[in-house]
């Protein structure tokens, strides 16, 4: 997986992040590889790529993060994971994948992406399948903590053969 495809993920991640959560502290954990199917922790939005690459973006988070995140951008306290804060973690994870597209077409990377699938619920896994649908595609792990909780930004992409 080149550096090229992830690090405009992880730069508007960080950026559209502190800008939707009123400038809060935003801190990127250590990052690291992954390349077994995972569970996620709750809430987990999933954004295809494809294209002269293909592969996935997921933004991963547990239910009370989620719910936080949506009730700060709504301006206002949200007690469940209803429709609105479903709606509103769908945009965040619309608003930071768009603009990372934009910068990877600035450098003639050419692909689309699919519009937000959002996931919710417990002891769930994603794996991402290979073309023979044996092999696993390795995926980067992000961490970024914030007073709002944490938020995994997961990237699976590699180029097609």
């Amino acid at each position: 997986m080149r550096v090229e495809y992830i690090n405009p993920f992880v730069e508007t991640s960080y950026r559209v992040l502190k800008e939707v959560l009123g400038g809060a502290d935003v801190k990127r954990g250590n990052l690291y590889l992954k390349s077994t199917a995972m569970p996620v922790m709750g809430v987990a939005a999933l954004v295809g790529l494809a294209g002269d690459v293909e592969g996935r973006v997921l933004f991963d988070m547990t239910m009370e993060t989620a719910i936080n995140i949506a009730s700060k951008m709504n301006g206002e306290q949200l007690t469940s994971f209803d429709d609105l804060a479903k709606a509103t973690i769908s945009e965040l994870a619309n608003l930071i994948t768009a603009q990372a597209v934009t910068k990877l077409h600035e450098l003639n990377f050419k692909f689309d992406l699919t519009p937000p699938a959002l996931f919710a619920g417990q002891q769930m896994e994603i794996a991402a399948l290979g073309g023979n649908q044996t092999e696993n595609v390795e995926a980067l792990i992000v961490p970024l903590i914030t007073e709002y909780g944490k938020i995994e930004v997961n990237v699976a992409i590699r180029e097609r053969a």
